[in-house]
């Protein structure tokens, strides 16, 4: 085929597509369908893109994938030649007006506003992309008919816990102070989900929802969060120093993972039953995180400092009944559906790294 993803994307992003679209899932569903993906400029979006490409020029499978993008010329730069496809359309708009596009057989919305910088400045932008954009696309899936539409959530939707366990199960549920605007993307999500049952419920509608943990890989070395700031150190070859101890305690899974995460609740999944998306081989603490950035690369003799000495000291566990629960997720439910995560943490660290210098 003309334009195919091998030869239009880094070889080591290539890798990552090819191991998700060589994982033992329902393709056949997807076959001579048609896929409508929210939010496909972004880090998740655009995997899934590259993937559903991919299996069309690996597989034949005749899938036609309709990119929904605020920024036209990001989407330009991300996917180039590849937009010459025909079996590619990119719709131009913001999720949050009518969706203007043909019918699709799945709709995934991956359209959100992810990081702090973007809840402090664009709080209303925030929660419109989970508000009314959940609302359009499930207008959008209900107009089409769709087999399916797969409603990303997030952790965040738990709040803050105090359960006395060291995990996070779906039904779980915490506080969360739905007056303050730095809750606009928690409580939008939250918001989505209850929009994902009343139109199941009403309109008799299949839609699924995910839950994914902290997403990692390579993003870009301006990224705000933490994770991305650890692996632009390494890139950058600069040792890392942390500000505070880092015993947040965390789930984390590579893009790869998540992408195939995500394929398999929308095919497989209950009916707006929630599922976890983590991977316990890499679950960490942020200085555990830090840590393992700097063991992945040993011949960078890259090490790990703190600002105030006293944070050297390793954090204990506080398992006791008032202690606030980790986000660490239980993603058994989500196993049981018949995921196989991959990726572990050191292998991911290096796969992001490499990425990014082969850019």
């Amino acid at each position: 085929m003309a334009y195919n993803v091998k030869d239009n994307v880094k070889k080591n992003v290539y890798k990552d597509i090819t191991e998700i679209t060589s994982t033992d899932i329902n393709w056949s569903r997807f076959k001579n369908k048609t896929v409508l993906i929210t939010g496909a400029g972004g880090f998740i979006g655009s995997f899934l893109v590259l993937s559903f490409l991919n299996r069309n020029d690996v597989y034949d499978d005749n899938i036609k994938v309709i990119a929904l993008v605020r920024n036209e010329q990001k989407a330009q730069a991300k996917y180039g030649e590849l937009l010459n496809r025909d079996d590619f359309v990119l719709c131009v708009q913001d999720v949050s007006n009518e969706i203007k596009a043909e019918r699709a057989d799945f709709v995934i919305h991956a359209a959100s506003q992810a990081s702090n910088i973007q809840f402090e400045n664009d709080p209303v932008g925030t929660i419109n992309a989970n508000l009314i954009g959940t609302t359009n696309v499930l207008d959008f899936a209900k107009k089409s008919n769709s087999e399916a539409a797969l409603i990303i959530s997030s952790l965040k939707v738990y709040g803050k816990l105090h359960t006395g366990k060291q995990s996070i199960a779906e039904d779980d549920i915490g506080y969360l102070d739905f007056t303050s605007y730095k809750n606009c993307y928690a409580v939008g999500k939250r918001a989505s989900e209850t929009l994902a049952a009343s139109y199941a419920k009403q309109y008799g509608m299949n839609i699924k929802i995910a839950r994914p943990s902290y997403i990692y890989g390579a993003s870009s070395l301006d990224d705000d969060r933490v994770w991305a700031q650890f692996i632009a150190n390494i890139v950058r070859k600069q040792d890392i120093l942390l500000k505070s101890n880092g015993a947040a305690n965390r789930s984390f899974c590579y893009v790869t993972d998540t992408v195939t995460a995500l394929l398999v609740i929308l095919l497989e999944g209950e009916n707006t039953l929630p599922y976890n998306i983590a991977y316990e081989k890499s679950d960490t603490t942020i200085r555990g995180f830090a840590k393992t950035a700097c063991e992945v690369f040993p011949e960078r003799n890259i090490s790990l400092s703190f600002a105030n000495p006293e944070d050297e000291k390793e954090p204990e566990i506080d398992a006791s009944p008032l202690a606030p629960t980790p986000e660490i997720m239980d993603s058994t439910r989500l196993l049981s559906l018949g995921w196989k995560p991959l990726v572990d943490l050191k292998e991911g660290i290096r796969r992001s790294v490499n990425i990014l210098e082969e850019n």
